[in-house]
């Protein structure tokens, strides 16, 4: 079931997601959607799915950026950005700026709250979800939401996350490949074992490493501890991750080169296994092994918390990620 969202205007960098229970009506809250010149640029809204008030955070890329003529009623590419485990939205989108790449770029930026801080990115059902595919349908469910309500273009949805949300990127890719039209993780892979997700058909996905990743190692969780807050799944190794995708989308021997900081491996998706059309003709995957990087966003000037790594200063992921997702080609 999906209602009507609620959405308030937000000061700054809100990161308090206040209570459903107490939230005002949607008639009482600020106009919803068509990019109108009314529309606030940063809005913290509720979307009902599933019998659950689900949070994120929007940002509307200004009028002229979107459209080039002023108006801001044309549509817009979108992004859905996940934040990763124990996080929030507000602490991705302060890490990341991704807010402000994108809508410099003309598109709009959705970062959803994860329930309980997290994302089922995998198959398998626990404890703490009994239902492994709920952050699936709630995704799908916001982006329809955002094409209705806010002039979001269904051609140019895009998904990237960090860790946890990586994962849950890769996930809607591998499940939802015609929804979208190319994803990026951050420290994150597809999950294996019982929680397996595979790839089900052609999308370019980007899956960027840190080389010294502590806490999901680039090779891979294949028996991960035990948390009994939420259990960690196992998972691929950060390639076979990015080689699945490739497989699925009939791609041919990945070429690797050394760049400043990092290597790069790209797959070209075949071109004749491209059901959506063009915009998945000719894409690839890519993986970028970050050197001297750990379980973090390289390019950030946030800290990581202890324990996670080096942050890699030789690599924007913000502006790498947005230029492969709004181009996924060859690569430079």
């Amino acid at each position: 079931m999906l209602a009507l969202a609620v959405v308030l205007p937000l000061a700054g960098c809100a990161t308090d997601s206040g209570s459903p229970d107490t939230a005002p009506s949607a008639s009482g809250s600020s106009a919803v959607g068509g990019g109108t010149a009314t529309a606030a640029p940063e809005v913290r809204a509720q979307l009902r799915v599933d019998g659950d008030i689900r949070q994120y955070l929007l940002h509307r890329p200004p009028a002229q950026a979107a459209d080039g003529d002023g108006n801001g009623d044309g549509p817009k590419p979108l992004l859905i950005a996940f934040h990763g485990r124990g996080a929030d939205a507000a602490e991705l989108r302060a890490k990341t700026r991704l807010e402000r790449a994108a809508t410099a770029r003309g598109m709009l930026v959705a970062f959803p709250e994860g329930l309980g801080h997290g994302w089922g990115a995998g198959a398998q059902a626990t404890k703490q979800r009994p239902d492994p595919a709920l952050d699936v349908r709630f995704t799908e469910a916001l982006i329809k939401h955002l094409v209705r309500t806010e002039r979001a273009d269904p051609d140019q949805v895009y998904v990237a996350g960090f860790s946890n949300g990586g994962s849950m990127a890769l996930r809607m890719a591998a499940e939802r490949p015609a929804l979208l039209a190319g994803a990026a993780s951050v420290s994150g892979q597809l999950p294996t074992g019982d929680a397996a997700v595979e790839p089900t058909g052609p999308v370019p996905v980007m899956v960027v490493y840190g080389a010294d990743d502590p806490v999901r190692p680039l090779s891979g969780l294949p028996s991960p501890p035990p948390d009994p807050e939420e259990p960690i799944l196992p998972t691929r190794s950060a390639r076979d991750s990015a080689a699945a995708f490739a497989a699925a989308g009939g791609a041919g021997e990945p070429v690797t080169r050394e760049e400043k900081g990092y290597d790069r491996t790209v797959w070209r998706l075949g071109k004749d296994d491209a059901p959506g059309g063009d915009r998945r003709s000719g894409g690839t995957v890519q993986l970028l092994v970050v050197d001297d990087a750990g379980h973090t966003w390289p390019g950030s000037t946030v800290p990581p918390p202890e324990g996670f790594g080096p942050v890699s200063k030789a690599l924007d992921a913000t502006d790498t990620i947005l230029d492969f997702l709004t181009d996924p080609g060859p690569g430079r």
